[in-house]
């Protein structure tokens, strides 16, 4: 089948942070791609066994964001507590929970900017210790990498759009 969603990986190589934000920001771009273009219905259709949705995957990811770069990293208190739901509340819209994400990642990327470099300790310990900013960009980047590809199943299933 001819991917119809294909696009290049990122070329920066201008610096570690560089590359890493690049990729980051690329598995993000995967993500949102995936939910582009469908309806409310189409994004919280349940395509597996499990609760896994599309909007489910955008709303988890938000929680994620806030919690390793504004928690973790930053110390921002207001994300200590998040659950990782992948179960969206019938209240919220997909254009809320989109926006959230989008919202997130700014936040993110603000923290990763005013980060004095990839040696900067997080505010809060990882396994009892501190980590560094390379090791939660390389958790963020796994974590963003996998769920874009359940994303991009789901999506080929519900409509058979393909590509990275």
């Amino acid at each position: 089948m001819l991917e119809s969603q294909r696009e290049a990986v990122p070329g920066n190589d201008g610096g570690e942070l560089d590359t890493a934000l690049a990729f980051l920001t690329f598995a993000r771009s995967c993500v949102l791609k995936k939910v582009a273009g469908l309806s409310e219905e189409q994004l919280r259709r349940r395509l597996v066994v499990s609760d896994t949705t599309l909007l489910g995957l955008v709303q988890h990811l938000t929680d994620a964001e806030r919690y390793w770069f504004g928690y973790t990293f930053a110390g921002d208190a207001r994300h200590a507590d998040l659950d990782f739901d992948m179960v969206v509340a019938p209240e919220r819209s997909a254009e809320e929970v989109i926006t959230d994400y989008r919202a997130a990642i700014a936040e993110s990327d603000a923290h990763l900017l005013a980060a004095a470099g990839p040696d900067a300790l997080t505010a809060q310990p990882v396994a009892d210790e501190p980590r560094t900013l390379r090791w939660v960009l390389a958790h963020m980047t796994g974590e963003t990498v996998r769920h874009a590809g359940h994303a991009d199943i789901l999506r080929e299933l519900v409509d058979g759009a393909t590509g990275r």
